[in-house]
């Protein structure tokens, strides 16, 4: 009895340790649920995100991973304060969730929390490099002068952020701190390669041509800051001085009237007129106390509520602005500047309401006010009202064709709608100011792809990897389209570049080892296929296409080894099993055993065969006993 007990115990012991889950899974759904939120950053699927958000929730609602879960959902609505709620309950559950560190992190540095933000970002980038995780750290650090640490920080994101021209512009102002323009212009340049349309790059790039007492060029910039941005009252106010450096008086009295600061000619006096209007001395504070007083004789008019409303706009003063502007408007204003001004102001504090039904009043006005019909369409466009952006937008270009900038926002707008032929067309227009602007031309290829137009597909496709050889999407799209084309010689110096700009990805000599076999060409096949190995020993494709290749061209010995090698990296190859089952049966110089059945056939087919012969010459079975009587 006591030895049955002790084989009982040992039995229990040994299913317990060896993870018998009993039919409850893997025992910690938790743990389940927390290494299923690793992966929702790489699912690229709307409908798989959310399968695996809901899985998630179901495995562990109340734990770290149902909360981090939560405060996704919640910031994807634009829920803020309640996102950073969750993510804390993430890190109350679980303190090390680098995740939600992280993207507590970014969330906090929104909020100008930045001390905050910088606990928790350091928290995620220890186990997630993150490239949204450096960007953060990095402007952060840059605010706080650390220079050389945001110079880090900055280079990191820009490796898996290559279009985005805010790293690079962050990029080039830590550069420019430190005393490197030439680094800082290259840097310029990037940010303008990823956005053309780039207003932090234009002015930067004028800076740096400014302290060179280059004007010329510095102007340039500032001119092309000004097409993308018309209402940057700085932009208007640095090309103003440029002007008056130049002794151009007329342009820079303009650009100094756009910028909200008009120049008064000298000796004028300070008048009150009749009507209670004034002329500015350039006193903020006593030309406030003017206005003041003459709307305290004429409440009624509308135009001094203008002027106080552009003076408070013009010391950014927002919020005594649009209250001034807002009287203006009550007293029936019929300036349409007024009611422009007062929506870019509502704008910015994303009063986007408000701010619509100011622009429309702009343009009730004057309805062929090109900047109202912009901002209107900016408006409508972010909301996802893409029809009313397109009309506005289309009303923009009537009054201003030259904008290469409003082309672009149209195609992709088109395209977003799968309007091909408008977005064609409309990009078409925009590349004949930018020819060489990197996205468009990947776009448009896209769209003749689609077509399939692929002359034209190929065309663009060649101008994107002119300006940036390592975009692999490109090149991935052009090996399809050669590969539909069968131009295979096309596909061989495309691969080979890829090879040699990512010589350390297997993956990449391998697919040149395929098209160098396809070609007949073994040699170099062979030479690939051995260098996709020596970067990684199991790298089970390269491995298989050798071990095909050696009994292509007969080497059978070195053909099995790699076989079997391959079948060790990646046991479900089916290629790899074929092809060592046909060196077994080719080549294998062992007889094979005859089965049972084999042997029982081979018995019945040689006494048939016996049969027939016997017949064939006469002799039959009742032969022999005539033969025997005879004799008798």
């Amino acid at each position: 009895m006591q030895k049955l007990w002790t084989h009982f115990m040992l039995l229990c012991a040994a299913i317990l340790l060896t993870g018998f889950s009993w039919g409850f899974g893997s025992g910690d759904p938790c743990r389940d649920a927390r290494e299923l939120s690793g992966t929702l950053e790489s699912i690229r699927d709307e409908v798989q995100v959310r399968q695996t958000e809901a899985r998630i929730l179901s495995l562990c609602p109340d734990g770290g991973a149902g909360h981090f879960v939560s405060a996704l959902q919640l910031e994807r609505v634009g829920n803020l304060d309640g996102a950073i709620n969750e993510y804390r309950k993430t890190l109350q559950q679980e303190k090390n969730f680098p995740l939600a560190s992280g993207n507590l992190g970014l969330l906090y540095a929104q909020k100008g929390m930045n001390d905050e933000a910088s606990v928790e970002l350091a928290r995620g980038l220890s186990a997630h490099p993150n490239p949204k995780y450096h960007k953060a750290m990095a402007r952060i650090l840059a605010d706080r002068k650390v220079y050389p640490l945001a110079i880090y920080h900055y280079s990191e994101a820009a490796r898996e952020l290559p279009r985005d021209a805010a790293v690079y512009n962050g990029l080039a102002e830590a550069y420019v701190a430190t005393g490197k323009p030439e680094k800082a212009l290259e840097e310029y340049q990037r940010a303008l390669a990823a956005d053309p349309n780039s207003e932090a790059a234009h002015i930067g790039v004028a800076s740096i041509y400014l302290a060179r007492n280059d004007q010329d060029k510095a102007l340039e910039s500032l001119k092309r800051a000004e097409t993308g941005n018309p209402q940057n009252r700085e932009i208007h106010l640095a090309m103003a001085a440029i002007y008056e450096k130049k002794g151009d008086t007329a342009s820079a009295e303009y650009q100094y009237l756009l910028g909200g600061k008009p120049k008064t000619a000298p000796g004028t006096a300070t008048q009150l007129k009749s009507t209670g209007d004034e002329t500015l001395t350039g006193d903020f504070a006593k030309d406030i106390e003017s206005i003041k007083t003459a709307i305290k004789k004429n409440p009624a008019s509308a135009s001094l509520y203008e002027k106080l409303g552009n003076l408070y706009r013009s010391g950014g003063k927002d919020t005594e602005a649009i209250t001034a502007y807002k009287e203006a408007a009550h007293l029936n204003s019929t300036s349409h500047e007024v009611y422009l001004n007062l929506g870019i102001l509502l704008e910015k504090r994303s009063l986007l309401d408000e701010a619509v039904v100011a622009y429309k009043q702009a343009l009730r006005i004057k309805p062929d006010y090109a900047d109202a019909h912009l901002r209107l369409a900016d408006v409508r466009n972010s909301r996802g009202l893409h029809q009313e952006a397109v009309t506005h937008y289309s009303e923009f270009l009537k009054l201003k064709p030259d904008s290469p900038d409003i082309q672009l926002k149209l195609a992709r707008i088109f395209a977003r709608n799968k309007e091909n032929g408008l977005a064609i067309d409309a990009y078409i227009a925009f590349l004949k100011h930018a020819p060489d602007n990197v996205d468009a031309n990947r776009e448009i290829a896209a769209l003749y792809r689609a077509k399939g137009d692929n002359d034209k597909a190929v065309e663009h496709y060649t101008k994107v990897l002119a300006k940036q050889k390592d975009d692999m999407d490109t090149r991935n799209a052009l090996v399809s389209i050669y590969v539909k084309n069968k131009q295979y010689d096309e596909i061989t110096v495309l691969l080979k570049g890829t090879a040699e700009l990512f010589p350390d990805d297997p993956n990449n000599h391998y697919k040149l080892g395929l098209i160098y076999e396809f070609k007949k060409d073994y040699e170099n096949a062979i030479t690939s296929y051995k260098k996709a190995i020596e970067m990684k020993a199991d790298h089970a494709r390269s491995l298989n296409a050798l071990g095909r290749l050696y009994m292509k061209t007969g080497r059978i010995n070195e053909a099995k080894e790699m076989l079997e090698a391959a079948k060790k990296a990646d046991p479900t190859l089916e290629e790899t099993a074929v092809l060592l089952n046909n060196i077994r049966d080719e080549f294998n110089p062992e007889p094979r055993k005859i089965s049972k059945s084999k042997k029982s056939k081979s018995r019945k087919s040689k006494k048939s065969s016996k049969t027939k012969k016997t017949t064939k010459t006469g002799t039959t079975s009742n032969k022999k006993p005539a033969t025997s009587n005879k004799k008798n």
